[in-house]
């Protein structure tokens, strides 16, 4: 009467993924839940969660995500849909898009910057210019 379906192995774990230290990941990665990234992509991101670059890692690429810790090396154009944290070890270069920006001291920031607050769809690469300032 009451049957409760079992859960699946990443709902027991957690739905964070995670690359390790180490590992170098050439290509795009679409993901629905967290990540966490300690090794180094060269490719694209994509993700309806958070993404944590930690400090010994890099992104050399294009990101699009609803929140995101930088602490390593990212160069490329970042479009986020919340907060972007940006730690004290970082290194940022190209562009980025944001609701909200934080910044520690001693972050290497050299990129454009465009906060967008309420944002609620992020621009895809398909729209005139017209439209993405809509």
């Amino acid at each position: 009467m009451f049957e409760k379906s079992p859960k699946s192995y990443t709902d027991l774990l957690g739905k964070t993924n995670r690359i390790v230290e180490g590992t170098t990941i050439k290509g795009d990665i679409m993901s629905p839940a967290d990540f966490r990234l300690d090794g180094h992509l060269i490719g694209n991101f994509q993700s309806k969660g958070k993404i944590v670059i930690g400090p010994a890692a890099s992104v050399k690429g294009d990101i699009v995500c609803k929140n995101a810790d930088i602490e390593g090396i990212f160069e490329g154009k970042i479009q986020v849909q919340e907060i972007l944290n940006i730690k004290s070890k970082a290194h940022i270069k190209g562009e980025v898009i944001c609701g909200k920006l934080s910044v520690e001291p001693g972050a290497e920031f050299s990129a454009t910057c465009v906060m967008k607050p309420h944002v609620k769809n992020m621009v895809s690469n398909d729209q005139s210019p017209e439209e993405k300032i809509a």
